[in-house]
C-alpha cells in the first residue's frame, strides 16, 4: 500500500485528501468560519431537561443548543458496575454548570451530541482523566505487540509518578513505539489536563474550554500511519508550523513532510477537484459501463447498482456478477469519500448464483475493512438487499459543501409548466368567485406563460368566457417554474 497526504491550505478553509495509489480515499474540509467542533471541551449550562427523552440541552455557547443523552453522563465511582441511576433528573437540572465534550458535530437542524465522559489526545495516547482504565487499540492485532505496549505504558506512569490518575488507551499510531516516546506523551497529557483542570474550575458561563488542533495538524497526528510515504503541503506557513509540530511531538514523521510550490494547484494536480464534483454527482460511473445511483436522506442513504452499458461478454450472469463486485469496490470508496454515515440501504443487481452472492458480499466487506469509520455489513436480506450501518460523526460531503436548492426546496424535483397552468386555472376560477374585478392578470416565468398561450390557448379562451372577466398573460423572468401571481384589475 502506497498512500500519499494532500494538505491544501488557504485563509478560507483547508482541505485534505488521503490518496492510495493515485486513487483518492478520504476527503476532509474545514473552513475558518465554521470549525469542527468534534473533541472540543466545554463549559457548559444545563438549558433544559427532557425527562420522557431521558436527555437535557445544554448551552455551550454555539448557536444551537447541544443535546446529552443520560448515557453519555459519566457516573462517578460507578466505573465497572450499573450506574447508580439511569433517570436523567438524578443527574442534571436546570441551570446547573457541567463540563462536556462534543462527540458528533451539529448536523442539519441538530445540536451537537455531547457526553461528560472527557478525554484528550496526543500523538500515541488517549488519556481519559475520569476513568482508571488502561488498553490498546483494537486495531493493533499483533497479541505480543498489544503485550509490550501495555507494559511499556504501566512503566511510563510509573516513572513519571502518574499511577491511578486517570485512565488511557494506545492510539494505533503508537505500534512499534518504544518508552521515550510514549513518556513525552504522558508528560504532554499531563500539562495539557492541568491547563483545562484550571479553565474548567475559572469558567462562569458557557464557554469553550479546549480546542481539537486544526485540520492540518489532525491529519498529521491521526493519518500519519505506516504506509504514508508523504505528506505535500501547498502552504509554505502551515508547512513550518508543521515542521514545528513534528518536531517537538511527532519527529518520526518530519521526514514525510513536502511542502509542494508548484503553480498549478495541487488538488488540480492531482485530479481531487474532479473527485470531489464526482462525490456531489447522484450518478457515479463504473469503469465496466455500469453505474450507482446514491441518494442521501435524512433517515437513511440508499445505493442502487446498474449495469449500465455494460454487456458483458459470456452470459447475464456473468455480467451482473463483476459489475456488482466492482460496485462493490466503488460504493465503500464512495461512503469514504462523501463521509456517509447512519444507515445504507445497498441495492446490488439480483444473482441467482449463492457463491456470487457470497463473493459480493465478501468483496463489500474487505473494501470497508480498510474504512477507519466503525461500520457493521449484514447478510443479504429476504429482499436481496445488503443493509449496513457506518458511524457518523462529522458532516457529509453533500451537507458541508451544498444547501438545498431554492426553486424546488429540496425535493430535487419540479411541477411541470403544464400542473402549473392547472393551478393558475383553479386560482383564477376561486378568484374570480371571491373579488369583484373587470380583469385579471397573470404573472409567470416564460414556459408557463408560453404554454398558456400555445397549448392551453383554447382553455384560457373558454375560461375567459365561463368567468365572463378578461384574462391577460404577462412574463415574469425572476418568477421560478412554480411561482405565479394573479392580480386583479
Amino acid at each position: 500500500m502506497s498512500e500519499e497526504i494532500l494538505v491544501n491550505v488557504t485563509p478560507m478553509e483547508t482541505r485534505v485528501a488521503v490518496v492510495d495509489n493515485g486513487v483518492t480515499q478520504d476527503i476532509h474540509i474545514e473552513r475558518s468560519v465554521s470549525l469542527g467542533m468534534v473533541g472540543n471541551i466545554y463549559a457548559g449550562k444545563v438549558l433544559r431537561v427532557l425527562p420522557g427523552m431521558q436527555a437535557a440541552f445544554v448551552d455551550i455557547g454555539a448557536d444551537r443548543s447541544s443535546f446529552i443523552h443520560v448515557s453519555d453522563i459519566h457516573d462517578p465511582g460507578v466505573e465497572g458496575r450499573a450506574r447508580s441511576s439511569d433517570a436523567i433528573g438524578d443527574h442534571l437540572h436546570e441551570g446547573k454548570k457541567v463540563i462536556v465534550q462534543v462527540t458528533k458535530d451539529p448536523l442539519g437542524s441538530k445540536g451537537a451530541r455531547l457526553t461528560t465522559e472527557l478525554s484528550v489526545s496526543s500523538r500515541y495516547l488517549v488519556f481519559m482523566p475520569q476513568t482508571s482504565h488502561v488498553g490498546v487499540s483494537q486495531r493493533i492485532d499483533d497479541a505480543e505487540e498489544r503485550t509490550r505496549l501495555q507494559a511499556l505504558l504501566t512503566a511510563g506512569l510509573a516513572a513519571e509518578e502518574m499511577d491511578g490518575q486517570g485512565g488511557y488507551i494506545l492510539r494505533t499510531a503508537a505500534e512499534g513505539v518504544g518508552l521515550e516516546e510514549i513518556q513525552a506523551d504522558l508528560r504532554f497529557l499531563k500539562r495539557l489536563w492541568a491547563a483545562v483542570s484550571r479553565r474548567a474550575k475559572a469558567a462562569r458561563k458557557a464557554e469553550l474550554l479546549y480546542s481539537e488542533l486544526p485540520l492540518h495538524m489532525r491529519t498529521v497526528r491521526d493519518l500519519a500511519r505506516p504506509g504514508v510515504e508523504r505528506i505535500l503541503i501547498d502552504s509554505r506557513e502551515s508547512f513550518t508550523a508543521l515542521q514545528e509540530f513534528c518536531g517537538e511531538y511527532m519527529p518520526e514523521v518530519s521526514g514525510l513532510l513536502e511542502h509542494y510550490p508548484g503553480e498549478r494547484p495541487l488538488f488540480d494536480l492531482h485530479g481531487i477537484e474532479e473527485d470531489i464534483q464526482r462525490a456531489l454527482s447522484r450518478k457515479v460511473g463504473l469503469k465496466s459501463g455500469g453505474y450507482l445511483v446514491i441518494d442521501q436522506t435524512e433517515a437513511m442513504t440508499t445505493i442502487d447498482v446498474n449495469t449500465g452499458s455494460f454487456v458483458g461478454r459470456r452470459n447475464l450472469e456473468e455480467t451482473i456478477f463483476k459489475t456488482n463486485l466492482e460496485a462493490a469496490t466503488m460504493l465503500a470508496r464512495q461512503l469514504r469519500i462523501r463521509n456517509l454515515g447512519g444507515i445504507i440501504i445497498i441495492d446490488f443487481i439480483d444473482m441467482r448464483d449463492e457463491e456470487h452472492r457470497r463473493q459480493v458480499h465478501r468483496s463489500l466487506e474487505k473494501a470497508m475493512a480498510r474504512d477507519p469509520a466503525r461500520n457493521k455489513i449484514t447478510d443479504v436480506s429476504a429482499l436481496g438487499l445488503v443493509e449496513m450501518t457506518r458511524k457518523r460523526t462529522r458532516e457529509s460531503l453533500q451537507q458541508l459543501l451544498c444547501e438545498d436548492c431554492p426553486v424546488c426546496q429540496g425535493r430535487g424535483m419540479l411541477k411541470t409548466a403544464e400542473t402549473v397552468c392547472y393551478e393558475i386555472f383553479r386560482e383564477i376560477m376561486r378568484d374570480a368567485r371571491a373579488y369583484e374585478a373587470d380583469s385579471l392578470l397573470v404573472l409567470a416565468c416564460q414556459g408557463v406563460i408560453d404554454r398558456l398561450l400555445d397549448e392551453e390557448s383554447a382553455n384560457v379562451a373558454d375560461l375567459e368566457e365561463f368567468i365572463g372577466k378578461s384574462i391577460s398573460l404577462r412574463v415574469e423572468p425572476d418568477n421560478n417554474p412554480e411561482h405565479f401571481d394573479i392580480v386583479l384589475l
